[in-house]
């Protein structure tokens, strides 16, 4: 507690005085004890195995609790619903929750069962829901539903709010949008707990509802869980990448950003923005098959070199050949070098030959090179590269990529002004600007006739002729 600031010791003594003086105050007369002993029994005994399970996605009010205190204020009067979530909140063993907050969450939960109990109350809602009084029923359980989900998300808004110092709109985002559909859908899934609980089922009705809603909470978090190994392995690739060649170093985030908002301007499914996220992270990833020689080397590459970076598209298709999750990035990864003119690499590709995601992933490499600060000239603006964008549409770019990346930019804007690659001096004598091989500055001229357009910080440009 004394590690808390002041704010939030305010917060939690406020909410447990009031919810002690709630459950004195909310009348308990008609209680049945069989239902309040199962109701608790199940609280504590489901709440214990989701936390256990499901990693504490389930703790109370949400998961595959919520419907269970919804059925609690159908089925018990106001101070009995109240009283019967405090036992599974308080035992529930948790490793980031402390008994302080703990404490917290039963005494919100317990003023926010309280006052959607009261509403049930008033618009008088039974007690013994049958299938006979639906769909006329209806009303006091959804009002009592729609009370329970606002007074429990503006108590979790609040408990952020005062432990953060300030309530965040990711966190309004995350209370009152992102659990909306959850939350309020626990309703119909209570009031069917409730009428079965009156078919002579008992509590079996509700071990009937909540154990395949176990098995779907289950199921979600392992894909969440794989979802996660998923980014950690994107996450160490692109690490290795940047430890290699400084020059890329959140290069990769960008062009990754800069993708998504074209592919949503595009209308795809969410599930390839997810892919074509990945496609931009790991656009570069073949560069640790390049040698740190040929990454670092200071002057014009030769030749061999050129052919040698010119391999990376292909080496990093072939290093996440066997991470299927991907799925359309591969391709991404492999033809992001192409030309609509057909003068690109590896493939030689023209047109609608090349993949959607590669000539997405080659507007947003473009555009974050020429935005971003280099050892050897400063960053052009937002307007200044869609312009240059705009110039090579056609022979270079897809004129309809650039243009969604145009209206994503109107819409989202892209931050200007700052150095966003602090990049390394390479090893060797250091860059000068008009160095032999080296431009002096990113005149347009050379963007599609070289096909350079500033695409790959340091070696595209060294080679004159793309990288």
């Amino acid at each position: 507690m004394r590690t808390l600031p002041p704010s939030a010791r305010i917060h939690v003594g406020i909410v447990v005085g009031g919810s002690v003086s709630a459950l004195v105050l909310l009348p308990w007369t008609g209680a049945e004890p069989d239902r309040l002993g199962a109701l608790a029994v199940l609280f504590v005994v489901f709440g214990a195995v989701a936390r256990a399970r499901l990693g504490g996605l389930c703790g109370a009010p949400d998961g595959v609790l919520f419907p269970l205190v919804c059925a609690g204020v159908l089925l018990l009067p106001a101070g009995p619903a109240a009283a019967v979530v405090v036992p599974g909140v308080l035992i529930a063993r948790s490793r980031t929750a402390t008994m302080v907050t703990r404490l917290a969450h039963a005494a919100h939960l317990v003023l926010a069962v309280a006052v959607a109990a009261r509403v049930y109350e008033l618009l008088d809602g039974s007690r013994y829901p049958s299938a006979a009084e639906l769909p006329e029923g209806l009303v006091p359980p959804a009002a009592a539903g729609v009370a329970l989900y606002l007074v429990s998300g503006l108590f979790d808004t609040v408990a952020v709010g005062v432990a953060e110092g300030a309530v965040r709109p990711q966190v309004l985002r995350e209370v009152f949008v992102r659990s909306a559909g959850w939350r309020l859908g626990s309703v119909p899934i209570a009031l069917m707990m409730a009428v079965l609980w009156q078919q002579r089922l008992g509590v079996f009705a509700a071990v009937l509802v909540l154990l395949p809603l176990y098995v779907a909470f289950w199921a979600y978090v392992q894909q969440a869980c794989e979802r996660a190994a998923h980014e950690a392995t994107v996450r160490t690739l692109v690490r290795a990448v940047e430890i290699k060649d400084g020059y890329t170093r959140g290069h990769s985030e960008r062009v990754s950003r800069a993708s998504v908002l074209i592919g949503r301007r595009l209308g795809m499914r969410e599930d390839r923005v997810r892919c074509l996220r990945y496609a931009g992270i790991l656009h570069d990833v073949g560069k640790l098959g390049v040698s740190t020689r040929v990454l670092t080397k200071p002057g014009r590459l030769d030749p061999d070199e050129v052919r040698e970076m010119q391999r990376h598209p292909v080496t990093g298709a072939a290093m996440v050949a066997d991470l299927t999750f991907l799925g359309e990035a591969r391709a991404g990864i492999l033809h992001h070098h192409e030309r609509m003119d057909g003068r690109g690499y590896p493939a030689g590709l023209a047109g609608a030959e090349i993949p959607e995601f590669a000539r997405v992933i080659a507007v947003a490499d473009a555009f974050d090179s020429m935005t971003s600060t280099r050892s050897y000239r400063p960053a052009r603006g937002a307007e200044a590269a869609m312009a240059e964008l705009r110039r090579c549409s056609g022979t270079q770019f897809d004129p309809r990529m650039v243009e969604a990346l145009a209206e994503a930019l109107d819409r989202h804007g892209w931050p200007e002004g700052e150095v966003r690659d602090r990049v390394p001096a390479p090893r060797g004598k250091p860059r000068a600007e008009g160095r032999p091989g080296i431009p002096s500055a990113d005149t347009s001229s050379d963007a599609c006739r070289d096909g350079v357009s500033d695409t790959h910080s340091v070696a595209r440009e060294r080679v004159g002729g793309g990288s």
